[in-house]
């Protein structure tokens, strides 16, 4: 599967900060240096809704961190995949007698439109739960030859007792967990587990339903968080530098992803740092699918908002922040980007060296791009009330705005 073309990445003189961002499992603050090249995984769509401003502001947020770290001139290696085979899909193909395929095919190519429009940085690596069903297979034979899964009827779970650290990315108690496996994904009421909480690595064929051979597992397709976990060891490794998401991902998948990772390797941690991004909610509640209350990144385009609005939207708001979308945000940040655009458009302006250095250190601290954008105001209002002389000053704010936000001005 391929991912979208890459928006130019202009460079700025001197040198970024390491990044320094909350993790989950620790709560609180991680200083990350991770060496030459940085690894990171974020968990991908399920193409069949795709994309509102939730996925948007999940995705600007580990582009922020891709872009920090460009700026420390360190490579980035960043895989993302796509659930582009699970219940939801099937059940909205269903619900409206459609090819599931093409279902997928279709949202994730509106997907990649999104995200070309939003500068969106691509990943390395754009990798379907399908295509990787190949290295999903031995996975789940080796937890089950190992004692760490078992079969149920034809399933097969992964015991959650297997690995030592399982909690210790949500640090929830087991009712609360109980009470999110149920809500999003798993099966704790099915009798014959081992324990309620342990998750299904691999699905028995089902009548009516898509399957694959899984060698000595039987026919079936993989369950939600193996998939993960299989394209992350396969391309970054165990101990890469951040896992990344929304944070209704820290509970059942990413804690059951680390737990599969642990459990298959003896290693941990399966990721340095657990990031998680807010939820974004309209009209007062959480944005969901279920609840059908979205707005569309590319119905916003159709409408004619110009997709730097949209993304200075996002970047009004800290990336672990619940927020609401109103139509006032929108217009806020179209204002915004007018200024912008107005002040970096003269010929001259005050000088923006100290004004760089304050966005690095702005987003290298836990990504706080409302203290970055406010740094841009205070530029943009000097250079509309007083002017400068540095000829070189307007180009210097609108490399660096796209470098480091990836805002073109």
């Amino acid at each position: 599967m391929h991912a979208w073309p890459a928006s130019e990445v202009p460079a700025l003189p001197g040198t970024g900060r390491d990044l320094r961002i909350h993790d989950t499992a620790t709560g609180g603050p991680v200083t990350l240096d991770p060496g030459p090249v940085a690894r990171i995984y974020v968990c991908g769509i399920t193409p069949y809704d795709a994309t509102h401003i939730g996925h948007a502001a999940t995705y600007n947020a580990f582009d922020l961190v891709q872009r920090v770290w460009l700026d420390t001139k360190r490579q980035v290696h960043y895989v993302q995949n796509v659930t582009d085979v699970d219940d939801p899909l099937l059940e909205r193909a269903a619900r409206d007698n459609v090819d599931w395929t093409a279902l997928a095919e279709q949202e994730t190519a509106l997907f990649r439109e999104d995200m070309t429009a939003l500068r969106m940085l691509p990943p390395r690596q754009y990798i379907g739960a399908v295509e990787a069903i190949p290295g999903i297979v031995p996975l789940v034979e080796r937890l089950r030859d190992s004692g760490a899964a078992y079969e149920l009827e034809g399933d097969v779970y992964f015991s959650v007792e297997a690995d030592p650290h399982f909690g210790g990315v949500s640090h929830l108690d087991v009712a609360a967990m109980r009470l999110l496996s149920a809500e999003r994904g798993g099966d704790p009421d099915r009798p014959g587990k081992k324990n309620p909480l342990d998750p299904m690595l691999w699905m028995a064929a089902r009548d009516g339903e898509p399957s694959w051979d899984g060698g000595s597992l039987g026919r079936g397709r993989p369950g939600w968080h193996i998939e993960c976990v299989a394209i992350a060891l396969d391309h970054l490794g165990m101990g890469f530098d951040i896992q990344g998401g929304g944070s209704d991902l820290v509970f059942p998948h990413h804690e059951m992803g680390a737990s599969h990772a642990q459990a298959l390797t003896g290693e941990f941690p399966m990721a340095k740092a657990y990031v998680h991004a807010g939820m974004v909610a309209l009209h007062g509640q959480k944005m969901s699918k279920s609840k059908g209350n979205l707005v569309f990144v590319s119905a916003l385009r159709r409408e004619g908002v110009d997709p730097a609005a949209i993304r200075l939207a996002l970047l009004a708001h800290h990336y672990r922040a619940d927020w609401e979308w109103t139509d006032q945000v929108l217009q806020d940040a179209l204002a915004r980007l007018d200024r912008w655009r107005a002040a970096v458009s003269r010929p001259d302006g005050p000088s923006a060296e100290a004004l760089v250095e304050e966005i690095r250190e702005a987003l290298a601290n836990d990504l706080d791009a409302p203290a970055a954008l406010a740094a841009v105001d205070r530029w943009a209002v000097l250079q509309s009330e007083r002017g400068g002389t540095d000829e070189g000053a307007p180009g210097v704010v609108s490399r660096a705005v796209d470098a480091l936000m990836g805002v073109a001005l």
